[in-house]
């Protein structure tokens, strides 16, 4: 590598360019044009140049007036921007300021996550304005304004980045699945008690919709009141599909009891198909009807159709089925001892109520959901328990059957292929699983207004969109995502300093694991970068506006 300098009447032109072999020939080519800097720093990039292979020989070639020190972290950033380049998601986002801004709150979110205020603080030792090009520094205050900004613009940027991964070719298959996020306030806009998916009882929650395409590529990303209902969820999402996204012919993929009689009416209504499943009653009714046989089920994969067209593909899960059984055990089990515990109290006090442990038991027997083939009765001051073996054989008959049910016909679609398209929803639980735990961490949620909550989830929704990237390309080196990210945030640029002035930074050689995760995501680092000018601050008392954004 080396400067090729060149004058032309009162100009001079400097490109930084390398030698490479080619075929036995010997070709150069341009990696940069530094023609924009000062002598200084092209003098400093020459010199360098120069001693690359020994760094301590530069300093002492210098005279003491060239130095070395280590500068911001550039390995993480530069990774992350590329990747993100060819995504689409800077195209998409612009190239403004408030778009670089939102561009950073969504590297931010893959490098560490946290609040706007980390964010900004990462920005001091990442090199975030250098190659992302921000010009002028930032505070949280930019970034929480920022969030309103991506909010209005949150329609545009997702069709942008529709239109760059599908072009005119519209799929023709979409998932859509929801969840629920928790909180831990009660001042999100959204904040409602609801059905929680987390476990976490006693806490208000947000719900938050993800609509697909059919390689499991988040489209679209919306927040709802926590005490949404998953149906009530659907019709905005057709809406997406009628004005933006769907073609001509689009079917609509979505969970068990999600696609009720209203919304396949809904989905139908737009000349679009759909594939769902039916819950347990649904199952049991059709049976009653003698539409399906229990032992249909016993097939790999069965399916039957009705008068009116509707199909339903059957198949049992023996892995499923084997956890139902252990299941009705396990709750088996869990009575019998507790009834165990309650004689041995009615015997050791005999002033005991025999009706307060009965009705304790039954309560028990309730929770459990067992009481179809479980009776519980008394014979003098003990409880005793007796199963009904026919009622439990029953209750079991469907342990591990799924029935799926859509209007495709078959000789548009085989049997096998709208049961795998129904199991491609688990592209959608793999992307809430990763942007709800510590990959990306969308809670804690640390914004409370409406637009900025809805801001936070797309930033979310884009950070995956890279993290899964990067995930496929590292998948031969076996390593995760933020163990990768880590790895790369150790490569920081030296600065070169010329007379106590910073002349430029230069990017070192990486570590063979780093180098390993570049060519495998196809990075190729840059000689050097721009020093840095900016310098990113953090403002101090936020306590008295929290509870405003």
């Amino acid at each position: 590598m080396y400067v090729d300098s060149c004058r032309s009447g009162k100009y001079v032109r400097h490109l930084l360019r390398e030698n490479y072999r080619e075929d036995g020939k010997v070709k150069h080519r341009t990696i940069a044009n530094i023609s924009s800097c000062s002598p200084e720093e092209i003098a400093a990039v020459k010199l360098a140049l120069k001693h690359k292979d020994n760094l301590a020989e530069l300093a002492s070639s210098s005279s003491g007036q060239v130095a070395l020190s280590q500068g911001y972290s550039m390995g993480a950033v530069w990774t992350l921007y590329q990747v993100a380049k060819q995504v689409g998601i800077p195209q998409a986002l612009g190239s403004s300021r408030r778009g670089k801004l939102a561009l950073w709150q969504v590297l931010a979110r893959v490098i560490d996550q946290g609040s706007r205020l980390s964010a900004v603080r990462l920005a001091q030792a990442h090199g975030a304005c250098e190659i992302l090009g921000i010009q002028e520094p930032f505070n949280e205050d930019d970034l929480y304004e920022n969030l309103d900004w991506l909010c209005e613009s949150q329609d545009r940027i997702e069709q942008r980045l529709f239109r760059r991964s599908h072009g005119e070719q519209k799929p023709r298959l979409f998932l859509y699945d929801v969840t629920s996020s928790y909180l831990e306030g009660d001042c999100n806009a959204f904040a409602a008690f609801g059905y929680n998916r987390d476990g976490k009882r006693g806490k208000k929650q947000i719900v938050i919709g993800l609509l697909c395409d059919e390689q499991g590529v988040p489209l679209s990303i919306e927040v709802f009141p926590g005490n949404t209902q998953d149906p009530k969820t659907v019709s905005s999402q057709i809406r997406k599909l009628a004005e933006r996204f769907g073609g001509d012919e689009v079917t609509f993929v979505g969970d068990r009891g999600m696609l009720k009689t209203r919304q396949i009416e809904e989905v139908q209504e737009h000349g679009f198909h759909y594939i769902t499943a039916i819950t347990k009653p649904q199952v049991e009714s059709l049976m009653k009807r003698g539409l399906i046989q229990l032992d249909l089920f016993e097939q790999e994969l069965a399916e039957v159709e009705d008068e009116d067209g509707i199909r339903y593909i059957l198949r049992r899960n023996p892995l499923r089925a084997r956890e139902c059984a252990a299941t009705r055990r396990d709750k088996r089990h869990t009575l019998e001892r507790f009834i165990e515990k309650k004689n041995k109290y009615l015997e050791e006090h005999p002033r005991s109520h025999l009706e307060v442990a009965t009705r304790d038991a039954g309560e028990l027997c309730k929770k459990l959901r067992i009481s179809d083939w479980v009776e519980i009765t008394t014979e003098g001051r003990d409880i005793c328990l007796r199963i009904d073996e026919g009622a439990e054989t029953k209750a079991g008959r469907l342990d591990g059957c799924y029935v799926i049910k859509t209007d495709l016909k078959a000789e548009v679609c085989s049997t096998q292929t709208v049961h795998d398209r129904y199991k491609d929803l688990t592209h959608v639980e793999c992307a809430f699983r990763t942007s709800k735990t510590v990959e990306l961490e969308m809670r804690p949620i640390h914004v409370c207004l409406a637009p900025r909550t809805r801001a936070h989830a797309l930033v979310v929704m884009l950070a995956y969109r890279i993290a899964k990237e990067l995930s496929q390309r590292w998948v031969s080196a076996n390593v995760k995502v933020q163990e990768g990210i880590d790895l790369l945030s150790m490569l920081c640029v030296h600065d070169v300093k010329t007379g106590g002035q910073t002349a430029c930074a230069l990017v070192p050689e990486p570590s063979a694991r780093t180098r390993k995760l570049l060519d495998l995501a196809g990075i190729i680092l840059p000689a050097n970068l721009p020093r840095r000018k900016i310098r990113v601050a953090t403002r101090r008392k936020l306590q008295k506006r929290r509870t405003s954004r």
